[in-house]
């Protein structure tokens, strides 16, 4: 409660007018000053996940991190109290120009550095450690207004953060990243951080700082805004450098999607002869290659369509290279496309050279095409199939872990027609091979019997794929007797790729669940050095 006594500022006394509106001031600044430390988590969360694909490991090290350098930093701030208004003030500037740099610094460590761990771990201490010593200063700024009881002050402010970490929370996944780009959004958010750090500074508490202190902010205030107005207007090429960076090839194409990082890259082959090696890339992993892609297609498509085959459902594959295969054949009546990104839909069916690649198949009237989650989608589904083709990322991120469980595998088995077939892309059994046999493990557990083979692509190396069928009888692994010509499959080729050398033959591995995603733990310590 009021002890009525007039406020202390510096050991005086001071009648501050319009109190109410001072502290409703400071509340604000609560409020803005939580939304954008939420931000500066979440921006560094999805940036690892993009870049390193471990949503959960980013999250986990970023917010414990974050949480233990906050503890530091409100400890640390205890000395500043006397001057609390201007060490606010620096620490604002401070941390809008760390945190609205952070994901421009990061994604150069990842780039040309190759320290994006450490520099993660860093960078996740300081600004914790900034934000930690944002709500001891301002309590005292608060109580130097007017003072009340300690339980009511720490209300008000807690209330402030909690609400303004619900903006933050909100503003970036559905307002920053869509408008601005992680980039560019988190430059936004440091200025708005040092903006309303200095508006509450540089008017209710003005008459707290010394003339040395109101130059050091108004210098500090000219090299935020130079530093963040620069890093703003060379955001675009900075980006562009630093993508190239990553990939062999000249990039023609790139987009951040609301899911995923989409590049293409094209060269001209320097062996052999001048073909035009156009790649896809989703979050970083290759995807395709046009110089040997029927290779993989022609293995994952043609086997499977062996027997009725009517209606078809390809889950992923929305580059459209799967369904050109299944559209070779005239008595398939419809295909159903299950992809979740709607960008990559749309980037097969309008850039010419991937058209070229994948024959418009996108746009024949038996495609339909439905931009959903494949998991979500099958638990509704009332349709059947007589083939389902699961061309799905590889298993290495926790959002695609999922489609690789026992109950995503169920979900097929319950759409599946009499006498259906299933076919999976599983990633390669000589690279990865605990994560190709959980995959064949988990497929089996779902209901299935299992033919695995796997064919040499040198774009990806040795990969694997599972022909099954519900049941216990396994399917036949031929090709069938009115399959078109193809440019690398054919019986004999599809016999060698059933047999499995000795050192690398059928792992006891457990399958994979969603409450116990073992082929995600297999995927990223197998994966790891290649």
């Amino acid at each position: 409660m009021s002890t009525g006594a007039p406020p202390v500022v510096d050991g005086g006394t001071e009648a501050r007018p319009h109190w109410r509106l001072a502290r409703a001031a400071v509340l604000v600044a609560v409020f803005v000053c939580a939304a954008c430390g939420l931000v500066y988590e979440l921006a560094l969360v999805a940036l690892g996940s993009y870049l390193i694909g471990d949503t959960v490991g980013q999250a986990s090290i970023v917010l414990g991190v974050m949480v233990f350098a906050m503890g530091v930093g409100a400890l640390a701030a205890k000395p500043l109290q006397p001057r609390a208004a201007a060490a606010f003030a620096v620490i604002e500037l401070t941390l809008a120009l760390l945190g609205g740099l952070s994901v421009l610094g990061l994604y150069a460590a990842f780039a040309w550095l190759d320290l994006y761990g450490p520099a993660l771990v860093g960078t996740a201490f300081v600004l914790g450690l900034l934000i930690g010593a944002e709500i001891p200063l301002l309590m005292v700024m608060l109580q130097r207004i007017r003072e009340q009881a300690a339980g009511s002050a720490v209300a008000d402010l807690f209330a402030a953060d909690y609400v303004g970490a619900l903006l933050g929370g909100l503003a970036f996944p559905f307002l920053l990243i869509p408008v601005f780009g992680q980039l560019k959004g988190a430059l936004v958010v440091g200025a708005v951080n040092a903006v309303a750090g200095l508006a509450l500074v540089c008017t209710v508490f003005r008459r707290e700082l010394s003339r040395r202190a109101r130059l050091v902010l108004g210098a500090g205030s000219v090299v935020v805004a130079l530093c963040l107005g620069y890093a703003w207007v060379t955001a675009a090429d900075f980006e562009v450098t630093a993508r190239q960076q990553l990939y062999r090839d000249p990039v023609v194409y790139a987009e951040r999607s609301r899911y995923q990082e989409i590049v293409l890259t094209r060269s001209v082959r320097e062996v052999g002869h001048a073909d035009t090696d156009l790649r896809l890339f989703l979050n970083g992993d290759l995807q395709f290659s046009s110089v040997d892609e029927y290779r993989y297609h022609e293995a994952l498509v043609h086997p499977a369509m062996r027997g009725p085959r009517g209606d078809v459902l390809v889950l992923g594959a929305g580059d459209g290279l799967a369904v050109r295969e299944i559209l070779r054949y005239p008595d398939v009546r419809r295909v159903t496309v299950v992809d979740l990104d709607p960008a990559v839909v749309a980037l097969a069916s309008t850039v010419p050279q991937l058209r070229a690649l994948n024959g418009g198949s996108l746009d024949d009237p038996r495609v339909r095409v439905l931009n959903t989650d494949a998991f979500g989608w099958l638990r509704t589904a009332a349709e059947r199939f007589d083939v389902v083709v699961a061309d799905l990322p590889d298993p290495d991120e926790t959002a695609t872990a999922k489609l690789y469980t026992v109950e995503f595998y169920a979900l097929i088995r319950s759409v599946l027609a009499e006498q259906g077939r299933l076919v999976v892309q599983s990633g390669s059994p000589y690279f990865a091979p605990r994560s190709y046999w959980s995959i064949d493990a988990s497929v089996r557990e779902a209901g299935f019997a299992t033919v695995p083979y796997h064919v040499d692509v040198p774009s990806f190396g040795d990969w694997g794929f599972l022909l099954a069928t519900a049941g216990t009888v396994p399917p036949v692994l031929e090709l069938p007797a009115d399959a078109p010509r193809l440019r690398f499959l054919d019986p004999g080729v599809l016999r060698a790729a059933a047999a499995f050398p000795p050192d690398r033959a059928r792992l006891n591995v457990p399958p994979s669940t969603l409450l116990q995603p073992r082929v995600l733990d297999y995927a990223r310590t197998e994966w790891r050095g290649y």
